[in-house]
């Protein structure tokens, strides 16, 4: 099979190597407590339980009334402590709940569902109820994404297999230890977008692999073949290449189409999940189970022994310490939520493992880039690797000069941070962090906007109903 793949892009090394042998195994925090975001992706919620509350593992404790609310689920059952906001992903601070654990066995789970016997709404329902959400990091509510508008028509449902940032493993993992349930999440997903029973929708799926994990093919066919899906399930083979697992790239290279500027897959006849989201929509039909748990890596250069673990939602890392993965003495520098091109560099390791968490990555001083920032030399490598067609060095240029229009005319809200751009930057420039802060600044301005333009439009209705 013929690897496919997309223009630019580059090729950081793997860290592969140092995880994937290791198999998913099951962790609970030392303290037997743990701090579940109220919010893990779409609308805000607001908390649906109080301090002191007896709660049951797989009951909601955060939910919210709008279409793009995700309800969160208690991962444990036990004792709510403690409302208040804590650092999560981001270094933000958020409302949280935490919940110590007790030893009973009590469960609010949802019951058994035949997907395939289900409307596509009774469907979509189940999987709003069971709080899923996109699990490759964006976290975005998979209601919502399995639900494109009427007039979109999907031919393929793509499941993002290529897990291209370095270090990062679970995917991997999941895929050889659990190829069917895999598959059968992808089969229900494809049952929903065609439209549940009786639908007529024709979307194929296909398992977007890169050629690094060439060998789960076998797995992989043998679980499509047995679930006897082979004549609307196929696997795609693409390159190696970073950023091969960003939603425009998969599409490109399994489909040959592009997604244009600022639309979504569904624009391009395509939905994406991701490997972890796929089995969660599986759980949630076949055994009631809210997302309430999740795979990740533990990995990197400081790590003693790294490890592939799945642990309830919520789980604060250094509450793993050192029951189930060691530092080496002195030797973090940093501290990512993720994987270290995308992920987020962390205070301190006092923070919870959310819905989309992949990976935590513990750098040694070798493994990161701290020189200083130097001035820009113009020697357009940014330019020649950016997968997305854009002038980073311009836009940040333009954002310094504090001229914002023209930073988004070079395609500033295009950017997907991949960090491609500052890998091959010999200047060292913080292009991604001067990118990230400028749509900061773009989005709240929009929101202020939208602000204004709903308080005139409040104002003049009063105004009308006051002169009746």
């Amino acid at each position: 099979m013929r690897a496919k793949t997309f223009k630019g892009g580059i090729h950081p090394k793997e860290y592969k190597e140092l995880s994937n042998q290791c198999p998913v195994t099951p962790a609970f925090p030392a303290s037997k407590t743990v701090t579940i975001p109220v919010t893990m992706g779409g609308a805000p919620n607001q908390p649906v339980v109080a301090v002191g509350d007896e709660v049951a593992k797989g009951q909601i404790i955060a939910n919210g009334d709008g279409f793009m609310n995700c309800p969160v689920h208690s991962s444990v059952s036990g004792k709510v402590k403690k409302i208040q906001t804590c650092l999560v992903t981001g270094n933000g601070m958020a409302p949280c709940i935490i919940i110590e654990a007790d030893d009973s066995a009590r469960e609010s789970l949802l019951p058994v569902l035949d997907p395939f016997e289900s409307s596509k709404e009774d469907c979509l329902k189940r999987i709003r109820e069971a709080g899923i959400v996109g699990m490759g990091g964006a976290s975005f509510p998979a209601h919502v994404k399995l639900n494109p508008p009427a007039d979109k028509i999907i031919d393929y449902v793509l499941i993002n297999a290529a897990e291209c940032e370095p270090y990062l493993t679970c995917d991997e993992r999941t895929m050889l230890e659990q190829p069917s349930k895999i598959v059968d999440g992808l089969a229900i997903v494809l049952h929903i977008v065609n439209g549940g029973k009786g639908g007529s929708g024709n979307a194929k799926g296909m398992i977007v692999l890169e050629d690094n994990k060439a060998y789960l093919m076998p797995e992989l066919e043998k679980a499509i073949t047995d679930s006897g899906k082979s004549d609307s399930i196929s696997i795609c083979l693409v390159q190696t290449k970073y950023p091969q697992g960003a939603e425009k790239f998969i599409v490109s290279a399994a489909t040959g189409r592009e997604i244009p500027s600022a639309k979504l897959p569904a624009d391009a006849g395509c939905v994406i999940s991701n490997v972890g989201t796929v089995c969660a929509i599986s759980d949630a039909f076949r055994f009631g189970m809210p997302l309430i748990e999740r795979s990740l890596t533990i990995s990197g250069g400081a790590v003693e022994k790294p490890v592939n673990i799945r642990v309830p939602v919520g789980t604060i890392v250094s509450d793993l310490m050192p029951d189930v993965f060691q530092l080496k003495e002195n030797a973090a520098v940093k501290i990512i939520s993720g994987g270290p091109m995308m992920g987020f560099a962390m205070a301190s390791a006092d923070f919870p493992i959310a819905k989309g968490t992949s990976g935590v990555t513990f750098l040694t001083e070798k493994e990161t880039f701290l020189e200083e920032e130097s001035q820009c030399i113009s020697c357009g490598s940014c330019v020649a690797k950016c997968a997305m067609r854009l002038s980073p060095a311009l836009i940040v240029r333009e954002l310094k000069a504090g001229n914002l229009e023209k930073a988004k005319s070079f395609g500033l809200m295009d950017c997907i941070e991949c960090g491609c751009c500052a890998f091959v930057c010999p200047a060292k420039v913080n292009l991604i962090q001067r990118i990230r802060l400028g749509k900061g600044i773009v989005r709240q301005k929009m929101a202020e906007e939208k602000a204004k333009a709903a308080a005139k439009v409040a104002a003049e209705k009063a105004a009308n109903e006051g002169g009746k």
